[in-house]
């Protein structure tokens, strides 16, 4: 590879809205963004919530000619609703489907039946070895009383280190898709520090589009308006991410999004904006000086994210089994209501046996099966605290030897950053 290779990739995001019978002009949405798409001809195009397998197929038609490979994640219920289309060949494939995503009996949201996940496809370009992640995480709902919170920390946890395992052979890492966190939620956070992921929107030096990179604006006729009051200029929960390793460096030339409107006619492609950017990836040479790989200044950062994360997994935690306790004394309520129904039955008033004997079942297999899953939901929030405890278990380790190394994902941080003072 030459010392002055250069890599251009165009890349597209967004967030599609394709609920079936319940989104707006869904049909007609879906064919605009097929022809947009071949028009544009980006490197790659990373779609959310595609939730009808047909709208995948009718895109894959649509858009063979510019975009041969292409790949639809299937997961849950009615599917992840993720799926890319590419302009170059994908070597591998990889899915990881979230442990926790809401809760089965809040059917108004259905955030449940989706399984959501992330996708991951490796490219080879140029020599060089891309892994792009595509993902989607639980919705928020009520900023003021998020009782998703603990679940979308778990969810950034997991995408984290599905990231971190799964990249380690890579030169570029990239990230797209649907956070649904605001950049300085915790989750947010907790992602980017251990990753050590940049974000195009702060990096870019050429940016055209709504304020701020907002990706949910009030200027959108298919966002629902009440949900953005507390925000005048929308929400950012779109995001593109990126890093490089291996003596390279990524950098986001240019990055738009659409403005509340199709960016050639008509109403918009989705009630999400659509991202796009230009990214350029080039040789990083060695700093004659580099930086000691114990740097120091990003521990305290990361220390406390990752204190605030377990502390909140661990309240997540409590509350699954306060869920799980409460469910063990409504069995035990239909199990009682059940030995009433035998003695009653035994004593010859069948009819009060039958009237009894349907709570009772109704108890025992509705109050079983909220308490297994709040029991699986305690256990795999355990799982995520007790992977953050190790790491603080390390940090403090390292701090009583009188160092203060980062972790080990940071240190694709640390050469970027090298990379980039050049």
């Amino acid at each position: 590879m030459k010392p002055n290779f250069s890599l251009r990739l165009r890349v597209f995001n967004l967030n599609c809205w394709g609920i079936p019978y319940l989104s707006k002009h869904r049909a007609d949405r879906m064919k605009r963004l097929g022809d947009f798409l071949n028009l544009q001809s980006f490197d790659l195009a990373l779609l959310e919530e595609v939730w009808s397998e047909q709208d995948f197929q009718y895109l894959r038609q649509k858009l063979v000619p510019t975009y041969p490979a292409s790949h639809y994640f299937r997961s849950g219920v009615i599917g992840s609703g993720l799926c890319v289309f590419s302009k170059h060949p994908i070597q591998e494939l990889n899915q990881h489907v979230y442990s926790l995503n809401g809760y089965p009996y809040m059917i108004h949201h259905g955030d449940w039946f989706c399984g959501k996940a992330v996708g991951l496809l490796v490219l080879h370009l140029c020599g060089l070895v891309l892994n792009t992640y595509v993902t989607h995480l639980h919705a928020e709902y009520n900023r003021q009383k998020d009782i998703y919170l603990a679940h979308r920390v778990a969810q950034a946890w997991e995408l984290a280190q599905f990231i971190h395992h799964t990249s380690k052979k890579a030169d570029v890492v990239l990230l797209c898709g649907d956070l649904n966190m605001h950049p300085e939620d915790l989750g947010c956070c907790l992602l980017k520090e251990w990753t050590g992921l940049r974000d195009a929107y702060l990096d870019t030096r050429d940016f055209k589009g709504s304020k701020d990179g907002n990706t949910m604006i009030p200027q959108n006729c298919y966002v629902n308006q009440k949900e953005l009051e507390p925000f005048s200029f929308g929400i950012r929960i779109d995001y593109m991410l990126y890093k490089a390793v291996s003596g390279f460096y990524i950098s986001c030339k240019t990055l738009e999004t659409t403005t509340g409107h199709d960016p050639h006619r008509g109403n918009p492609l989705s009630d999400h904006e659509a991202l796009m950017a230009t990214l350029y990836v080039r040789h990083s040479p060695a700093p004659e000086n580099p930086r000691p790989i114990n740097g120091p200044a990003e521990t305290p950062q990361l220390i406390s994210v990752l204190r605030e994360a377990w502390t909140e997994l661990g309240m997540g935690m409590a509350q699954a089994r306060r869920w799980s306790t409460f469910t063990g004394y409504v069995i035990s309520l239909g199990l009682l209501l059940g030995l009433v129904c035998i003695l009653v039955a035994g004593g010859g008033a069948k009819e009060v046996a039958i009237l009894l004997w349907i709570p009772s079942v109704g108890l025992v297999l509705g109050g079983g099966t909220v308490y297994l899953f709040h029991t699986q939901e305690a256990k795999s929030l355990y799982r995520a605290q007790a992977e953050l405890q190790h790491v603080l278990g390390k940090a403090r380790e390292a701090q009583d030897l009188g160092i203060e190394p980062l972790p080990a994902p940071l240190l694709g941080q640390q050469e970027g950053d090298g990379a980039e003072d050049q």
